[in-house]
């Protein structure tokens, strides 16, 4: 029973980081927690060449039910914009889908580098970037709609998150509050986790961890979301009175040490 105490530790509070994350930032959370599932699946013994593939897939499990709820509580607020994530929805998708299929083509190695170098961009996004930045005032349309939108649920599949990262830049560079945009972004991770998720349960991973069930692992999917359930509202609550930007910078602070941690592991295998 104390063998399995300080993994449970360790998913409760990255869970409880990871909702507060979701309702504060527009994030899914997933950019904290698969860095977490990937030490506790390689510290447990489930290392390999497919658990880089087995962190992602549960990190977005979580997305479903953290952005669920985190949608909830800032669309009590009216701060959803309901038009961008139905005109965004279909293209989203398909990125996610045709993220899960070169996730499954791909080895851990080569997925921390790609979740290294991604985080990295975002985080440095985050630490530079200022509220007044615009390149236009309405969302992208026609063309550069169908061809953004796909790369946003491509890309975040590739990192496990819900798109938080990159919808919440994309919507204040095109004329949204950073509060609405925080509560769209966080329905992004709807739309890319529910598909992802379905197709990673058909896709199974090499030495598995009990009752993972394709490329999901139940119980630490179940034990991160109990807090997450608990948190996200909490941060969505905060987000309407809270200087986001501020907190940000902070936040890239953090993922930068993130992502060269992992990447100085990585290169030295």
């Amino acid at each position: 029973m104390a063998n399995y105490l300080f993994p449970a530790l360790i998913l409760v509070t990255t869970g409880a980081f990871a909702g507060m994350l979701a309702g504060l930032l527009g994030i899914g959370g997933g950019i904290v927690l698969v860095p977490a599932f990937l030490l506790l699946f390689t510290q447990a013994g489930f290392g390999g060449p497919d658990v880089m593939q087995l962190s992602l897939a549960t990190s977005l499990a979580t997305i479903i039910v953290t952005s669920m709820r985190s949608v909830m509580a800032h669309h009590r607020k009216g701060a959803v914009d309901w038009q961008v994530l139905r005109s965004w929805a279909a293209g989203i998708g398909i990125g996610a889908l045709i993220g899960v299929l070169t996730v499954g083509a791909l080895r851990t190695q080569v997925l921390q580098l790609i979740f290294a170098g991604l985080v990295i961009i975002i985080a440095s996004y985050m630490a530079i970037s200022r509220v007044h930045w615009r390149l236009a005032e309405e969302m992208p349309g026609g063309w550069r709609r169908i061809v953004i939108s796909p790369l946003i649920g491509f890309v975040s599949v590739l990192l496990g998150i819900g798109g938080g990262s990159i919808g919440v830049p994309l919507m204040t560079l095109h004329g949204r509050s950073i509060h609405r945009a925080v509560a769209t972004a966080a329905g992004f991770g709807l739309l890319i986790a529910v598909p992802s998720v379905v197709a990673f349960l058909f896709l199974p991973v090499s030495n598995a961890p009990p009752m993972t069930v394709g490329s999901v692992n139940l119980p630490v999917f179940l034990l991160t979301i109990a807090m997450t359930l608990i948190t996200a509202p909490l941060g969505a609550n905060l987000a309407h009175r809270t200087d986001a930007q501020r907190l940000k910078r902070y936040f890239a602070v953090f993922l930068l040490l993130v992502a060269f941690n992992m990447l100085r592991k990585t290169l030295m295998g």
